[in-house]
């Protein structure tokens, strides 16, 4: 039987990082996209580089994408690289626009030339959704984007359903919610307060400044999300799903827990700051994933409470093994 190959777009992110190691479980051969000039830090797959091949290719440039595709010759592709952070998406519109829209259309239009049988995952977003029409969120929810991130991920997504639907493309979009882990980056609120707390705990600062305290999201655990984008390309046909855990919790919720874990009264150091709330605020976003448990069989395994305490945990023992190494180097 030939063994699979499965070829990640964004693997040295969070996502990328949890399904390289999912699918090594599974036998497939993992070949992993990198930028050319890509700054990004291959800490999140160290522990597995002997394990898969990294190639070079760009989003931005086509050929590239034709060439990597016909040197790797990929049964599945997941497309999970863009520039994901929203506020950054108000800095750089066009630049995230080109990586996170059109992108995905040179990935597809790529797929169309080299294979058309490759499955094709597209990574959507629930910031699609944005000013919510009705909660909670399924498939069929309308869609009303409040950031450049939003608008340029629901292109993505509607450029797969056209593919799908022109060529017919095995092409599926994974709607998912925020999804966490310790291996986020700091620049997400989930592991900006988790980082926070533990230099608060550890005596490297007094204060964590956050913008809208009572924004409120759908957070699961990225880990049980990946099993969610394989699961979707093992299908008889492509459809879109939404995955979500189906509950909400606020910002001073996830405070709260992130404090209580380190023992700290989080009202003696967190400011709610206006500056850092987004130009269009999300109010509200809660995923309904009924489909995705009916059809796929999917179900979140880790809890809100869970997945904080244990990106706490992280934190705080990095900082710990951080300030033992201070500790045990000899002045000069």
């Amino acid at each position: 039987m030939t063994q699979r190959r499965a070829l990640i777009t964004g693997i040295t992110g969070q996502d990328g990082s949890y399904l390289a190691e999912f699918l090594l479980t599974r036998g497939y051969h993992v070949v992993g996209m990198a930028r050319r000039a890509s700054t990004d830090p291959f800490e999140r797959i160290e522990h597995i580089r002997d394990l898969i091949t990294l190639r070079q290719a760009d989003l931005l440039d086509q050929s590239s994408l034709i060439h990597l595709l016909k040197g790797v010759r990929p049964h599945e592709i997941y497309n999970l690289a863009s520039q994901s952070f929203v506020p950054t998406s108000w800095e750089q519109a066009v630049l995230t626009a080109e990586f996170t829209a059109v992108g995905v259309t040179r990935l597809l239009e790529a797929i169309r030339l080299v294979d058309p049988g490759i499955r094709f995952y597209q990574a959507s977003t629930s910031e699609m959704f944005g000013k919510t029409q009705e909660a909670p969120q399924n498939e069929r929810t309308p869609f009303y984007p409040r950031s450049p991130y939003g608008v340029a991920k629901l292109y993505g997504h509607w450029i797969t359903v056209n593919y799908r639907e022109s060529y017919g493309l095995f092409a599926c979009s994974g709607i998912l919610f925020n999804h966490e882990s310790p291996r986020r980056g700091k620049e997400f609120v989930t592991r900006k307060v988790t980082d926070g707390v533990a230099r608060i705990k550890h005596g490297l600062a007094t204060e964590l400044r956050l913008g809208n305290l009572d924004a409120r999201r759908d957070w699961g655990y990225a880990g049980d999300y990946v099993e969610a984008m394989w699961l979707m390309l093992q299908q008889d046909a492509p459809d879109d799903y939404v995955i979500a855990t189906g509950e909400t919790h606020s910002v001073q919720e996830l405070i709260q827990v992130a404090f209580a874990r380190a023992g700290l009264d989080w009202r003696q150091h967190v400011v709610e700051d206006p500056e850092l709330k987004r130009p269009a605020e999300v109010d509200l976003l809660q995923g309904d994933a009924s489909k995705a448990k009916r059809l796929l069989g999917w179900q979140p395994k880790v809890g809100f409470r869970e997945l904080i305490e244990m990106m706490a945990d992280a934190d705080l023992r990095n900082y710990a093994v951080s300030s033992r190494k201070a500790a045990s180097v000899p002045e000069g």
